[in-house]
């Protein structure tokens, strides 16, 4: 479906060759981590699930296939995606089926969460079978994506149980961003495995993957009831009081303590580094990856690596246990840092990035991360950011297709330059681009531009993407021949695609019709495109498309929901990072 980019729902082979040959040790290595894994969640879960089936009948044991649900499941279950999964899953986990209303939220929690972790120590019996580029690379990011929403979901658990303490202050906006990307984090492991040619990898990773989306689909609907009613049978949400702007902070947001916001703003040579990085050996590193490596994992504080100026080829990946590392360069153009992976060297687009990161709190100022492929190799990521809390600050994202994954959780960008040509801003986060240029380059013959695809699939998650007070513009090559190439603002890559363009300068180059569709009719019932007090020649709005699911947004209150105070804002945690940003549509 388009430029390569297919449906997680094509059908895989039905007969595969017997496994090829594996390698022992490797493969027993990982089975005994995973093991160890999965004892320590199980026994977590068991814990957290322990109060819930204190007083439960004894007749609550055995299978429930053929019994009858009770109201609160039947209650609970409609309202979801998947009623009937819903359902049999409920009836199979002990004490679900003499639990009231209250309790089916932790339940439903609990069993996805052993359901994934199960996927988790499955998935891990076939790591040392011997695999080709690509399988392997698809194999690789299931693996990191199944441990992702495992910590996902505990997180979410541990919020909404009443016998376990959460993280301090956690609010109902965190358990749906958690939530809302675990099942993220199930349709790019699906999508990465639809290429891989080696049936037999694809059929065990399949069957390990069974029902495990709209398990947390259904967890993530059922939650998101009751986040929106207060009342519903009593559930013990923790809630964190926002904290209003400060005065005394001009344009700054709330996320971010006074240290960071300061970070953000003072010359590089007043901050002090815990590491430096510089290429011509005046550093404490030689290069950005072994400054990672040796960050320590699930910081509490702000840990700072300064890059010195320089071009760095390098794949950076800061992992999901590499929390609160800020990254400074000395400027856009000057600290560079570069590389060529594509999907056309048998990567999976996940896999392509050239700086990945998904350790929350991550920040990123005044760098440029590039993915030099070019546009004939098609899906070449320069960055990907699936952190929580993410600041990337002055910095030139650029590319050709897929430049930016914005992938998952919440992220703002403020100031930064992003260039690209076929959907060169995409994924599934909740993120506001602020003050940013967005700059389509000259594609291949015969292609269109598409600025954004965004890929909400599930009408429960709180994603989207936002571009607010942005100028929309064509690189210096798409000028002169601009006629010859439609730009689009976006187009939907899943079902229920939600973007907004609000007070932006765009373009002559920009398509009168605006949006432009993925295939045919789909999703142009169910999508949410908007465009409010645009300005410039390419934001004209006489002969722009007339589907269902697109609107021209007229009220402020309307335009305020994707602004950065109620969409981002959800923890108050971007004051901190000291961005510059504007909370509401306007000063």
């Amino acid at each position: 479906m388009g430029y390569g980019r297919l449906s997680s729902s094509e059908s895989l082979p039905s007969v595969y060759e017997p496994p090829p040959s594996q390698t022992g040790s490797t493969r027993r290595k990982r089975l005994f981590i995973l093991l160890g894994l999965l004892t320590v969640v199980l026994l977590v879960a068991s814990g957290v699930s322990f109060g819930l089936l204190v007083g439960f009948r004894a007749g609550s044991s055995g299978s429930g296939r053929n019994r009858s649900p009770t109201q609160a499941i039947s209650q609970t279950c409609g309202l979801t995606l998947y009623p009937a999964l819903c359902i049999s899953s409920l009836l199979d986990f002990p004490g679900a089926f003499d639990a009231r209303d209250r309790d089916l939220v932790h339940i439903s929690l609990n069993m996805t969460m052993q359901r994934v972790s199960k996927a988790l120590y499955g998935a891990s019996a076939i790591a040392g079978v011997s695999m080709d580029a690509l399988a392997r690379a698809a194999y690789e990011d299931c693996m990191e994506l199944l441990e992702d929403s495992l910590d996902q979901l505990s997180e979410s658990l541990a919020v909404v149980s009443p016998s376990a303490s959460g993280p301090a202050g956690a609010s109902n906006e965190d358990v749906l961003t958690w939530l809302s990307a675990a099942l993220t984090n199930q349709d790019t492991c699906t999508e990465g495995l639809t290429d891989v040619a080696d049936g037999y990898v694809r059929a065990q990773m399949q069957s390990k993957l069974k029902d495990l989306a709209e398990l947390v689909s259904n967890c993530l609907a059922i939650f998101s009831a009751v986040s929106r009613n207060k009342d519903f049978s009593g559930i013990p949400i923790k809630n964190k009081k926002r904290r209003l702007l400060s005065s005394g902070d001009g344009d700054f947001p709330e996320w971010l303590g006074r240290r960071d916001r300061k970070l953000l703003q003072v010359p590089v040579a007043q901050i002090q580094a815990d590491m430096v990085v510089s290429k011509d050996g005046n550093g404490t590193y030689k290069s950005i990856a072994d400054a990672v490596k040796a960050a320590p994992e699930r910081s509490t504080r702000r840990i700072i690596i300064y890059v010195k100026a320089g071009r760095y080829d390098e794949n950076i990946k800061v992992s999901r246990k590499k929390t609160n590392l800020m990254f400074i360069g000395d400027g856009k153009g000057k600290t560079i840092v570069a590389a060529s992976r594509s999907v056309a060297e048998n990567y999976t687009t996940f896999h392509t990035a050239t700086f990945a990161s998904t350790g929350n709190g991550f920040i990123m100022r005044d760098m440029t991360i590039e993915n030099w492929a070019g546009p004939a190799k098609h899906q070449a990521v320069a960055l990907r950011v699936g952190a929580d809390h993410a600041v990337v600050y002055r910095c030139n994202i650029i590319g050709y297709q897929d430049t930016l994954y914005v992938h998952s959780q919440r992220q703002f960008f403020r100031e930064c330059d992003v260039y690209g040509t076929v959907d060169f801003i995409f994924g599934n986060a909740a993120v506001v681009l602020q003050n940013c240029s967005l700059w389509a380059r000259k594609p291949m013959p015969m292609q269109k531009n598409t600025i954004t695809a965004q890929n909400r699939k599930d009408p429960n998650q709180n994603t989207g993407i936002s571009i607010h007070a942005c100028r929309v513009a064509a690189t210096p090559d798409l000028v002169p021949v601009r006629w010859n190439y439609s730009t689009y603002l976006g187009r939907p890559w899943k079902l229920y695609s939600r973007t907004v363009y609000m007070l932006s300068y765009m373009g002559d180059h920009i398509n009168p019709a605006g949006w432009l569709e993925w295939n045919a009719t789909f999703a142009l019932d169910t999508l949410y495109y908007g465009e409010y007090m645009n300005y410039g020649p390419g934001a004209a709005l006489g002969k722009r498309v007339n589907w269902t699911g697109y609107r021209v947004i007229t009220l402020p209150e309307e335009a305020s929901k994707f602004t950065v105070a109620q969409f981002i804002y959800g923890s108050s945690w971007l004051p901190s990072t000291g961005v510059a940003f504007l909370a509401g549509l306007s000063l």
